[in-house]
């Protein structure tokens, strides 16, 4: 198979444009066969013609040809232009400057290399049809890879979102662990207590000094026990509100993504510049027809001052 000096990716994205730009030479060439079929079934209709009347069908038909083929050199040239707009869209994303060589277009060599390369693709056995048939298709790039970007984003920011939400869930399990053991040290120095009050009056002076001192070393101790828990409690609360702001900046980071991706997606301008040239041969068709009708109804018996078909050549509608 011919190859063009490209990783896989960038040829698959080669064989998509050849795709589409031989879908559209076809479109055209059946346009001009059209053209031929219209003028044999509505002007060669008699055995013969003079010189004039031969002369005025092959400049009508030459006019519309010329109108066909015109329209596609134009469609082509603008077709690059978005093509290298793309392109240039991505380079610039990533502070890239990409140049082009405009006399390489004109490489004889390189013009009869991707002539090969197109036979191979596009011209192969039927095995090859059904092997390309299985091939994965590769998704638009919406708007120069933009929204590929963003999408790229949204899943890094989505992974972000299930770590702070792990981290909140770890922080807060620490969180009641640590007043659950306050609380136990709690309800211990209240039974605590309990118990030297009971047992206060079996005792002697000098076991009563004992269990003060040690009353007040677990006092001191609880306190200190108490402090550092409270702090650390402190320490988790701070931890957690910070967690929540985070997850609040991601989420809301993610929705203003989300909402970035649906704005590229609706400024495509591909289906309004499709309904502008629809619109403008659908008027060009209207105002050609209405010419006709007015000059057949001004003009019924006067052949020569009707309007000639061959001024719906020039127009490009030859019906």
């Amino acid at each position: 198979m011919a190859e063009l000096g490209l990783n896989e990716h960038h040829q698959n994205e080669v064989i998509n444009y050849m795709r589409f730009a031989r879908s559209k030479r076809g479109l055209r060439l059946k346009t001009v066969d059209s053209c031929f079929q219209d003028l044999k079934e509505s002007r060669l209709v008699e055995e013969t013609f003079t010189v004039d009347e031969v002369s005025e069908v092959l400049n009508g038909l030459q006019s519309v040809v010329h109108s066909e083929v015109e329209s596609e050199l134009i469609n082509t040239a603008y077709t690059n232009v978005l093509l290298l707009r793309q392109l240039f869209s991505q380079a610039e994303k990533w502070y890239l400057k990409l140049q082009t060589d405009i006399s390489e277009l004109e490489n004889r060599e390189l013009l009869e290399q991707v002539a090969e390369f197109e036979k191979a693709e596009f011209t192969s056995s039927n095995k090859k049809s059904i092997i390309d048939s299985m091939k994965p298709k590769l998704a638009p790039l919406h708007e120069g890879g933009a929204a590929e970007l963003l999408n790229k984003e949204i899943v890094r920011l989505q992974e972000e979102n299930e770590r702070l939400k792990s981290r909140l869930k770890t922080i807060e399990s620490q969180a009641t662990n640590a007043l659950d053991e306050k609380s136990k040290l709690e309800r211990a120095l209240q039974d605590l207590q309990l118990e030297q009050g009971n047992q206060k009056d079996f005792i002697n002076a000098q076991d009563l000094s004992d269990l003060g001192n040690t009353v007040a070393a677990l006092k001191s101790e609880f306190q200190k026990t108490l402090n550092d828990q409270t702090e650390n409690q402190k320490s988790l609360e701070e931890n957690l509100a910070t967690a929540k702001h985070d997850l609040l900046r991601v989420q809301e980071q993610l929705s203003m993504a989300e909402k970035e991706l649906e704005k590229k997606f609706q400024q495509t301008a591909a289906y309004r510049n499709m309904k502008e040239i629809l619109t403008k041969k659908n008027d060009q068709i209207k105002d050609l027809r209405k010419r006709l009708a007015n000059c057949r109804r001004n003009h019924p018996t006067h052949p020569h001052q009707a309007l000639k078909e061959s001024d719906l050549y020039h127009s490009g509608d030859f019906r």
